[in-house]
């Protein structure tokens, strides 16, 4: 059997079954490279390799870590909670709650959009954002894997359909580069109209989520990340924290750089004394506790993608399972898809999946007479899928680093499989109705 298959499936179903993460990205790349015929040293140096590529990452999760304990402590957090409960009263009619849920949600999702192209910061935002509405979430009973499903739906369908920021990185400098250098006569043009219906599929998980899925409420203990820590601060402390926040956006934005930026947050709150220079080490240690497993997951996803790539059975099982079915292209697109799904379920990231696909698909579509804009449908949403259910993702990582911030939700079963029921299912299948129909 393929050693990508072995490989996705065993990591899928060890994370299911609640054993970390890492742990299951590890056995699973042993056993892809040994599965595939590398020497067992080979493997491990292979997956040691690609340990480097997620080091930059996981600093930067550390970082922002950091940054989100100081701006807890800043007293934001609790005067951002105390005001809107304030404003409900003590007990709040379901109307004013209903409302409050939904201008939180909308919140969330446009935050999560701009992350992607009018404010470049990703997933950023999601740890400073996040944790202070977590009091407010608890006492509503807001389900938080409908949070998880809304902030997922804002980092991942921007970049398919709008090519600004990272979409025109991903539409652009990726998907329509690696067409045309295979031979796909696409223009910029093209792009947008035919993932338009990819993207309607991402909507179409959203609304599910939101109406059906997780209308009912759910009891979470109301607790609060450093509550012992928390005093309601004043305009001047609120001014200073807000402008933490300014700069944190406007370093990470002029150097591109996650870890300046949460750098630069930080030193604002201890040279104005919020955070005293005694406290730094507390407040450091207390960023690696909230964000240090997200980023010894992204270490290790990166670890599995080298020794992915080692086995070279990504080739063969784009070739085998898209040539077996070569006559039919209503099969052929659904194989294309499948195997789009597995390969960016293993390394988490729709961004690298492009160069690894678009060499094999590119030719077998031309050869199946797809249109151009199926071509260019059915490659990107063969890319994306997979971002969204992954638990090497950053667009579920990201997620979970905010809401598990007082420990209340797990990142498999109220991220990664709720996001990947609501996205991949309706993607794959408005992809595929893409490819035969455009």
């Amino acid at each position: 059997m393929n050693a990508v298959i072995i490989a996705v499936v065993l990591m899928l179903g060890l994370s299911l079954l609640r054993i970390n993460v890492v742990i299951a990205l590890t056995v699973s790349a042993i056993v892809a490279g040994v599965s595939a015929g590398l020497p067992l040293p080979d493997t491990i140096k292979a997956f040691e390799k690609g340990l480097g590529g997620g080091a930059t990452i996981a600093l930067g999760y550390a970082m922002l870590g950091a940054f989100a304990v100081a701006l807890s402590r800043s007293g934001i957090t609790i005067w951002l909670a105390h005001s809107i409960i304030s404003k409900l009263g003590h007990e709040p009619t379901a109307k004013q709650s209903a409302v409050v849920e939904a201008l939180m949600l909308f919140a969330l999702l446009i935050m999560a959009v701009m992350s992607q192209n009018v404010i470049p910061v990703h997933i950023a935002f999601i740890p400073i954002l996040v944790p202070p509405l977590l009091r407010i979430m608890s006492s509503f009973q807001l389900d938080r894997r409908l949070v998880a499903c809304v902030l997922t739906f804002g980092l991942v369908t921007p970049y398919m359909l709008l090519p600004i920021g990272f979409g025109s990185i991903f539409l652009n400098d990726i998907l329509l580069a690696n067409l045309t250098n295979n031979g796909l006569e696409a223009n910029a043009n093209m792009v947008m109209p035919a993932m338009a219906l990819p993207a309607l599929g991402m909507v179409c998980g959203l609304l599910v989520a939101i109406f059906i899925s997780y209308r009912k409420p759910r009891v979470y203990a109301s607790t609060d990340i450093h509550e012992d820590k928390l005093v309601l601060p004043s305009f001047k402390q609120r001014m200073i924290a807000l402008a933490s926040i300014v700069i944190t956006l406007v370093v990470q934005l002029y150097t591109g750089s996650i870890i300046l930026g949460a750098l630069a947050g930080v030193a604002v709150f201890t040279l104005t004394g919020l955070v005293k220079w005694n406290e730094t080490h507390d407040v450091f240690y207390g960023g690696l506790k909230l964000m240090a497993m997200i980023g010894f997951i992204m270490i290790a996803a990166s670890g599995f993608a080298e020794v992915v790539k080692a086995t070279g059975h990504v080739d063969t099982l784009v070739a085998g399972l898209t040539e077996q079915f070569a006559g039919n292209q209503a099969v052929a697109a659904f194989a294309m898809l499948v195997v789009g799904l597995l390969i960016t379920m293993g390394i988490g990231s729709s961004f690298s999946t492009i160069p690894i696909i678009a060499t094999l698909y590119v030719p077998l579509c031309i050869g199946l007479e797809f249109s151009v804009p199926a071509t260019i449908a059915l490659v990107g949403t063969a890319a994306a899928l997979g971002d969204a259910g992954s638990p090497a993702s950053d667009s579920t990582l990201g997620p979970t680093s905010g809401l598990n911030a007082d420990g209340q939700h797990d990142h498999i079963w109220d991220t990664v499989v709720p996001t990947f029921v609501h996205y991949n299912l309706p993607l794959m299948a408005a992809g595929w109705l893409a490819a035969i129909s455009l």
